[in-house]
């Protein structure tokens, strides 16, 4: 059929229940080609719709450039000058597109009657953002539909713009529920595949995630669910500069109920805030600070000299934390980055703090053994925060996670060496996926004699966090990323 033809309303194609249901046929960020269309885009007055026109770009620059939207967005709303109105449109649009992907990509591939790897990358764009307005928005159908006819006419002309109309009619005719009974997993004979789909996030991954909860499985549904949902921002308060009391007045937000230095923003952006333009406070998740707190909680054996180190620094978050901690006591922190530019962001985040940027693998940093406390806050899959990365969850794959587990193997193994005997490492991984988690910390036990404590006492106040001796933090249950830690002690010789 031609993309400037309405699709036929003959057999349904499998192609969207089987492949797009789990992720879409155009997995992995690749762009779509379709050399017949790709070079017949016309140069044209773009239409004057400023926030569908940035999601739009968004959701093309992450097809075709593996971009991250939760980088180029922000950039792309201030160097357009969008008001506050259509940057918030821009934003829904965009990171609900991305987040909703596979299940928008099995409705698309049903009402085209084509698989979507067989749609050109730019009208497929077009398309999920007219299908996330349909199904999940309160965005009026006839707007959601004339309104992408508009973008895909303005750059390619009307017969790719008869197309996208005809396709988003179709969707339109059903809502995402009536979508979801035709194209789901059976629910009573693959109940995780249908969760999957339900809640937009390929089954390896909605897998992982029913294991990690172990015998709490049935809230799976639970997990998915609050990764899917917009997450709101949390702002963390520099220790000694600013309370969270103090940041929540000032920025109208709410004091987060975990760390003493969250506060939680329903909206805005962060970037304009005056205590986030000034260093006082910074965005960062509040498990990500119930992270880095815990290290600085951990009981050593003899008395702390003061000499942190994280190993996996970049891009800083967490090293400016614990810098902040570390200067009320008069302490010091070496920050380990392998690349250059993460390593510069690290020296940006923890400016006027008592940290070292050190630009070396932390495998092998070169550095003097002897540390009281370390962060190996390691490389993973980040299926922790696929709620705040939106295409993340369509990037990763199965493979990923082995390679990875032995990087961090790796990055432990060499923490533990650079630790004084009686000192602590935290280990701590933004995925919930086991074997990202417990089985990298019981494979350290077993080969380096370390102790592990429970870490559960590290996090004060902080219920439901597993039965440990690790800790397990979930959006569902805490309202932060799924971050996984787990504190371990070197034995006196």
């Amino acid at each position: 059929m031609s993309e400037s033809g309405r699709p036929p309303r003959g057999k349904r194609n499998p192609g969207g229940r089987n492949s797009a249901g789990r992720g879409g046929r155009n997995g992995g960020g690749k762009p779509n080609r379709n050399p017949a269309s790709e070079h017949t885009r016309r140069p044209s007055k773009p239409p004057a719709d400023p926030a569908r026109v940035a999601a739009r770009d968004v959701l093309r620059a992450v097809r075709e450039r593996d971009a991250y939207a939760n980088l180029v967005l922000p950039s792309l709303l201030r160097e357009r000058h969008l008001d506050a109105r259509d940057a918030a449109l821009a934003t829904e649009l965009t990171y609900g597109a991305a987040r909703a992907r596979g299940l928008l990509d099995a409705v698309i591939a049903d009402a085209a009657n084509r698989p979507v790897d067989e749609i050109d990358g730019a009208l497929l764009d077009v398309l999920r953002l007219g299908a996330y307005q349909l199904l999940r928005t309160r965005v009026a159908p006839h707007a959601a539909v004339a309104t992408s006819v508009d973008l895909v006419r303005a750059e390619f002309g009307a017969g790719r713009a008869g197309f996208v109309n005809a396709v988003l009619r179709r969707v339109g005719e059903r809502s995402e529920e009536e979508w979801i009974t035709l194209l789901a997993p059976d629910a009573d004979r693959d109940p995780v595949g249908h969760l999957a789909f339900r809640y937009a996030h390929p089954l390896w991954i909605a897998q992982a995630f029913a294991h990690a909860l172990g015998s709490d499985a049935s809230e799976l549904s639970d997990v998915l669910a609050a990764d899917d949902a917009r997450p709101i921002v949390h702002l963390v308060a520099r220790p000694g500069v600013i309370t969270a009391e103090e940041l929540a007045l000032v920025t109208g937000g709410e004091i987060g109920p975990w760390s003493p230095y969250a506060v939680h923003l329903e909206h805005g952006d962060p970037g304009r805030l005056e205590p986030v333009r000034e260093g006082m406070a910074a965005v960062q998740d509040e498990g990500s600070q119930l992270v880095a707190r815990a290290l600085t909680l951990a009981p050593l054996v003899g008395e702390d000299r003061g000499r942190w180190l994280d190993l996996c620094a970049g891009p800083g978050g967490k090293a400016a934390l614990l810098g902040a901690i570390a200067a009320i006591d008069g302490f010091a922190v070496d920050a380990v980055e392998p690349v250059d530019h993460r390593a510069e962001l690290v020296r940006k985040t923890a400016r006027d703090l008592p940290v070292t940027v050190h630009v070396a693998d932390g495998r092998e940093p070169g550095l003097e053994p002897g540390y009281d406390r370390i962060l190996v806050d390691a490389p993973c899959t980040g299926l922790g925060a696929l709620r705040r990365r939106p295409e993340a969850r369509w990037r990763r794959q199965p493979g990923d996670v082995a390679e990875l587990v032995r990087l961090q193997k790796e990055l432990l193994a060499s923490a533990i060496g650079l630790l004084r005997p009686g000192g602590v490492v935290l280990y701590s991984t933004c995925s919930p996926h086991v074997s990202e988690t417990v089985a990298v910390v019981s494979d350290a036990v077993r080969r380096h004699g370390v102790e592990q404590l429970d870490t559960r006492e590290l996090v004060p106040g902080v219920p439901q966090v597993g039965e440990g001796p690790g800790v397990q933090l979930w959006p569902h249950r805490h309202g932060t990323d799924a971050m996984f830690m787990a504190a371990l002690r070197k034995p006196e010789r």
